[in-house]
């Protein structure tokens, strides 16, 4: 659980307990653990019982709105945690007996209805964005290209920069004052949403909005960036708006989906929205599905991959119809094709061993440009943190400062190359007059074009096929793929960050394909590959240095390119792309969640906790509350702390002794406070006093910021000097674990099961137990890197 207003965080994994009921909630130090003092990580300890783990990156003002310009060094108080754990108490108990075959059997198509809606809904979102950014950058580049057919060069200059800085300066107005949270890329929220994290505002329709259109206007403003990651973000926001039944805010709301109010059906639709954003990106159904797998999620089982597949298929089923149907001609003038689809086509892929040293030296230098390339974003975004958190008007500016420096290299670089005569085999498609191909003619006298205006003077989708295509080995020089390498290499580490929806899958294919591209120009003499299959094994060099992703990037690779004679070489180059960046650094959305301040719950505890205990992390005095509580205790405790859930102890006269009855949580007394089942007597009123008065469906979560918060309960004096009983309630059953156990494994059991809560028991058990369990019974494990 994120800390908030009046927590103490421990470890950096563990939060504080907190304070008994009827006190006030005061910072208590960690002593260093006994079992630690004598150990190798006694220095960590030591950092951890100083604060230093709980210290943000960046000391910088602003608010945290989850967007990396702001949230880099912000606080992250604000950030609660999901609970993906099923609350079995008498209530849940209850709807679940009062539910029919026929209520049943509705909630389980409803999941399969829903998912596959999800796919529908994305594979318009997907058509929808390649047709805008078709025609929107088709028309500016066409307008420009007539301007520079008719010589005037100088008026083609000024409104082809000026409507890439008008394009920019609308897609940053959006994120800036609309939402913030849909700038950048948008993976790695969805990363820690998946983990547990409900950062502010990921997911909201706001969100999708200014990310649908803002994605659309910025690869339209020719930055070096591109819409498959924010596709991933746009599914998921997609799947969250289904899932909690619509938006109240916006008056879009659907009782019927109120079996879905709840964390864990949430997590799995999400889940598929993520993976038909990759699929409608890539037209990759099964790369979608391992991309989730692999790079996303926390939590899997089979029946998840299963609905996960048909609603990529779904996606890629509605995309692929839309784009045939275009391709007719039915969708206008720039209307026959969709920008990130890379129909590649098949090429011979047979290699010796000479070819095989000339990869792996490929995927080598991959490895080490990717580990560079995070490197850099990271101190790239650490520069941008301070420009961006003085207000949304120095984002706009500079975002359009980048469009402007982008604007300049992409049509100032190509006069100074030479132009190049068209080979007579080509004279067909030789030199390319209009918007896209491999030939543009630009500046360069009839029978002529130029190689560098080809790369640059292009959409990134058009530029990544004109790499990736074959059959002509001559139609870049080494002179052109170099300056092309070097301009994009930096211009995708200064365009990320600024305030629009951007991707990095485009700018690092870019990169990867034109330094593949320059490898096998260079190895030419010695190795009979093709320089189009160099550019591809290139990009996925980029691909494993930069994201670390094997299995779904080698998938998408192949359902992109139709070949299964290129699995040997795929593997090889990203296996060992990824060894080799992994000698320096993390992945780029492991880095980037990292310095979001998002509490993000890692795979493998660190090697400090196999030293520790759980009993070691824990903090006292524990906030309990009785079976049978007082209602002014409770509000009291609400108000005065911050944690989500309360131990609920059984003492007597309703136990013989004190022992343990369960997990309460806030919603769940806010909604019994808010319905006044109280009695005047310290007595158990039992479940059907509940049951009368409050329906189970208004236990189920509400959506953001729709929750009952505690100053919204107007109760009087004599209300506060009544009872009220916590059984019907309470989760009888709660995840617990002993004080010796290791706390490494404590938190694999915690990542792994998706818990909020876990409670530590002592080991001696007796009359005294209620007394030993206030100084070590609850581990509030933060959903932060151990």
């Amino acid at each position: 659980m994120a800390p908030t207003a009046g927590r103490e965080s421990w470890l950096d994994g563990t939060e504080s307990s907190g304070t008994t009921p009827l006190e006030t909630p005061t910072a208590t130090p960690l002593a260093t653990p006994i079992s630690a003092r004598s150990v190798r990580w006694e220095k960590d300890v030591e950092d951890a019982a100083a604060g230093a783990l709980q210290r943000p990156l960046l000391y910088k003002r602003g608010t945290n709105t989850t967007s990396q310009m702001a949230i880099v060094g912000a606080n992250t108080c604000p950030i609660e945690s999901l609970d993906y754990e099923i609350v079995e108490n008498d209530v849940y108990n209850q709807d679940w007996r009062s539910r029919g075959k026929l209520q049943i059997f509705q909630y389980q198509v409803l999941k399969w209805v829903l998912a596959l809606l999800v796919g529908v809904v994305v594979g318009l979102v997907g058509f929808f964005s390649n047709i805008a950014v078709e025609n929107i950058a088709g028309f500016k580049l066409l307008l420009t290209g007539d301007l520079m057919l008719q010589n005037r060069y100088l008026a083609a200059f000024e409104l082809y920069i000026g409507c890439n800085a008008v394009l920019a300066a609308a897609a940053a107005a959006l994120c800036a004052y609309v939402a913030p949270a849909a700038a950048g890329s948008g993976i790695p929220e969805v990363k820690a949403y998946l983990n547990g994290i409900d950062a502010h505002s990921i997911l909201a329709p706001s969100t999708l909005l200014v990310k649908i259109l803002g994605s659309v206007l910025g690869v339209s403003a020719g930055f070096v960036l591109g819409k498959e990651g924010p596709m991933v973000h746009t599914g998921s926001c997609v799947a969250s708006l289904l899932a909690q039944g619509g938006s109240r805010k916006y008056g879009l709301t659907w009782n019927w989906i109120r079996y879905f109010k709840n964390d864990l059906d949430r997590r799995d639709l999400i889940t598929c929205g993520a993976a038909a954003g990759v699929a409608a990106a890539f037209r990759a159904p099964v790369g979608g599905v391992l991309f989730a797998l692999e790079e996303v999620t926390s939590w899997w089982r089979s029946a998840l991959l299963w609905r996960t597949f048909s609603t990529t298929a779904v996606a890629t089923m509605v995309l692929h119809a839309l784009i045939t149907y275009c391709r007719g001609g039915h969708c206008g003038l720039f209307g026959k094709g969709g920008l990130i689809m890379f129909d590649l086509s098949s090429r011979q892929a047979t290699y010796t061993a000479t070819d095989l040293a000339a990869v792996v030296l490929l995927a080598v230098l991959g490895g080490l440009l990717g580990a560079l390339f995070n490197f850099l974003v990271d101190r790239v975004l650490r520069a941008y943190s301070i420009v961006n958190e003085k207000g949304a008007c120095y984002k706009i500016v500079l975002t359009v400062t980048i469009s402007v420096i982008t604007s300049c290299c992409t049509f100032g670089l190509p006069w100074l190359t030479a132009c190049t005569p068209c080979p007579p085999e080509l004279a067909s498609k030789c030199p390319t007059i209009g918007r896209s191909g491999n030939f543009k003619n630009f500046q360069c006298p009839p029978g002529q074009y130029n190689a560098l205006a080809s790369l640059f003077f292009n959409t990134n989708d058009d530029a990544i096929r004109n790499l990736f295509s074959a059959g002509y080995d001559r139609e870049f020089g080494v002179s052109t793929l170099l300056t092309f390498f070097t301009t994009v290499y930096t211009l995708g580490l200064l365009t990320y960050g600024v305030a629009v929806p951007s991707g990095l899958f485009i700018p690092v294919i870019l990169s990867g394909a034109s330094f593949g591209r320059l490898a096998g120009t260079l190895l030419g003499s010695v190795s009979g590959l093709d320089p189009g299959l160099f550019a591809l094994l290139g990009a996925a060099a980029f691909l494993g240095g930069t994201m670390r992703m094997t299995v779904s990037v080698c998938v998408i690779l192949l359902e992109l390119t139709n070949d299964l004679l290129l699995l040997p070489l795929i593997m090889l180059v990203l296996l060992i792309a990824k060894t080799v960046a992994d000698c320096f650094n993390k992945g780029v959305y492991e880095q980037i969640v990292r310095m979001k301040g998002l509490p993000y719950l890692e795979v493998h505890a660190e090697p400090c906790t196999r030293s520790l205990v759980a009993g070691d992390v824990v903090s006292g005095p524990l906030v309990t509350f009785s079976s049978v509580e007082r209602v002014g205790t409770v509000v009291h405790t609400l108000r005065s702390t911050g944690h989500n859930g309360f131990p609920v102890i059984e003492d007597p006269p309703f136990a013989p002794a004190p022992e343990l009855c369960g997990l309460v949580l806030r919603s769940h007394l806010l909604v019994l406070l808010q319905g006044r089942i109280f009695t005047s007597d310290r007595v158990k009123t039992g479940a059907a006093e509940v049951f009368r008065r409050l329906a189970p469906f208004d236990f189920a979560k509400a959506g953001s910021g729709k929750g009952i918060k505690v100053d919204d309960l107007d109760l009087t004096e004599e209300e506060m000097d009544m009872y009220m009983d916590l059984h019907p309630i309470t989760n009888r059953s709660p995840y617990t674990v002993v004080e010796n156990m290791s706390l490494a494994k404590a938190a694999v059991l915690f990542r792994g099961l998706g818990l909020r809560h876990m409670c530590v028991l002592p080991r001696t058990q007796g009359f005294r137990l209620l007394n030993q369990m206030k100084n070590n019974l609850m581990m509030h494990m933060k959903r932060r890197k151990l």
